[in-house]
């Protein structure tokens, strides 16, 4: 079940961000095309059978998984940073942009790597799941290293979530409306993560689901956003008018996407 919704995951974002490389190589918003190119990577590095090829490549001592907390902080900014402007969010822009975001950024870096170099990583295990299931120092080690991995994306999922609430209340079209809260269901998702270290074993199979529900709500919110925008340049092109201009100018408004 858990792989399955792992390779179904990869496949949709691979596809996804395959479908964005005619738009990048034009130079239209090749953000977007990083952005589901950077998951994409990052469900890559949490299958088991590509990291621990992966991992072994780079020498076999996990540095496979502190490069994917990288690949999710680069992603995550990126949603983030796209959706504030796009929305119209400026202070949640500021809030990831500035001088706060920015310290937020660097302390949660610091903690990451300051403790992947703290633990005993020799031996390739996605998740290092290897290394908790020797108990000691080491597992102690993984659960605070895990935390702060989880820490910035979750902050950014709390800057965005305001934004996207006002979206989903708010009079746009409908299509951006299910996006906002395809978005939002995707922060809270991300949110949760937070409280993975108190979390019973035996729920273990429960954080894949939501890791991998915030993955494509993220995903398929920015996509439907992304269609929205090409059905209503579509629209304008072809002449139609009314609530057709209306919705295509709202659209547009809003999608810097």
């Amino acid at each position: 079940m858990i792989e399955i919704l792992q390779w179904s995951t990869l496949a949709f974002c691979g596809l996804v961000a395959a479908a964005r490389i005619p738009s990048a190589l034009r130079g239209e918003n090749r953000t977007l095309f990083w952005i589901f190119a950077l998951m994409t990577l990052a469900i890559l590095l949490s299958i088991e059978a590509p990291y621990v090829a992966i991992d072994r490549a780079l020498g076999g001592f996990n540095l496979a998984n502190l490069i994917l907390r990288f690949v999710i902080f680069a992603a995550i900014l990126c949603v983030g940073m796209r959706v504030t402007r796009g929305f119209g969010a400026t202070g949640g822009y500021r809030l990831l942009t500035g001088r706060a975001g920015m310290a937020v950024l660097a302390l949660v870096s610091f903690a990451v790597v300051a403790g992947f170099f703290m633990i005993d990583s020799d031996g390739s295990s996605a998740g290092l799941a290897h290394i908790s299931a020797k108990g000691g120092l080491d597992a102690v080690l993984v659960e605070y290293y895990g935390a702060a991995g989880r820490a910035y994306p979750a902050y950014v999922s709390l800057v965005l979530l305001p934004a996207m609430v006002r979206a989903v209340r708010s009079s746009l079209p409908r299509p951006i409306r299910s996006a906002a809260f395809l978005l939002a269901i995707g922060a809270v998702a991300i949110t949760l993560t937070l409280f993975f270290p108190v979390v019973p074993p035996s729920w273990g199979p429960a954080e894949f689901v939501i890791n991998y529900a915030a993955i494509l709500c993220f995903v398929v919110g920015l996509a439907l956003i992304w269609a929205a925008k090409v059905h209503s340049r579509t629209q304008r092109s072809a002449g139609k008018r009314s609530y057709l201009k209306s919705s295509g100018e709202k659209i547009h408004k809003i999608i810097r996407i």
